[in-house]
């Protein structure tokens, strides 16, 4: 088997946060809103999760629900979360942008990412949505700054999309991480390292319950 891996927790708050880091998170994805798939989290609560806690935070800068098309205004507003972040010494940024065809944004991910340097940037599972997330991804490799892709292979869950997760991890190879997710859990996780063996992986529930 491959190395050890990291397990990257969603978390929605300080007190899960504290709990995910207690329970063996390597990493933090913090959000608002996980019942809308995450959206960003109030400034205070960036500062508070970065104070508190000694790992890797990666803070969800996405300014609504619905899609990833997003207006001039929305993508000055992710952008000033994004200095925000930098400022309050997050590890990362976590954005996704797609046009009218569901493809990739790359101009606007280029724009955020730029502006995210030298924060770990991740493209999250809008690239799920996109019509061929093989394109998607040689896009995304073309990027300078892309550190890593959210995704649980264009399927609803990592296990459904295993064997497009190995596709994608062969076709990015060094040059970006992708990280499976998609109903991981605390329970599952070593079954779908056997079947991935990605370098890390995100979940709610990847270090168990944190209610």
């Amino acid at each position: 088997m491959s190395k050890k891996y990291i397990k990257e927790a969603c978390v929605e708050s300080l007190t899960q946060a504290i709990k995910a880091e207690e329970k063996g998170a390597d990493r933090l994805e913090l959000c608002a809103y996980l019942a809308f798939d995450g959206l960003t989290p109030a400034p205070d609560l960036i500062s508070e999760v970065i104070k508190a806690v000694k790992i890797p935070i990666r803070v969800m800068i996405r300014p609504r629900n619905g899609d990833f098309n997003y207006s001039e205004e929305e993508l000055e507003h992710m952008k000033a979360c994004i200095a925000f972040c930098k400022k309050e010494g997050a590890e990362g940024v976590v954005f996704g942008v797609l046009n009218e065809s569901k493809k990739l944004n790359i101009e606007a991910i280029k724009m955020l990412t730029k502006a995210a340097k030298p924060l770990r940037v991740v493209i999250h599972k809008a690239i799920d949505a996109t019509p061929n997330i093989d394109a998607a991804l040689k896009e995304l490799l073309q990027v300078e700054g892309v550190d890593t892709v959210l995704t649980s292979g264009g399927k609803s869950n990592a296990f459904d999309g295993a064997e497009n997760l190995n596709r994608l991890i062969t076709m990015a190879g060094n040059k970006l991480e992708i990280m499976p997710a998609g109903k991981i859990t605390q329970f599952n996780l070593t079954e779908l390292h056997h079947l991935v063996e990605a370098e890390a992986y995100h979940g709610r529930l990847i270090v168990g319950e944190l209610a």
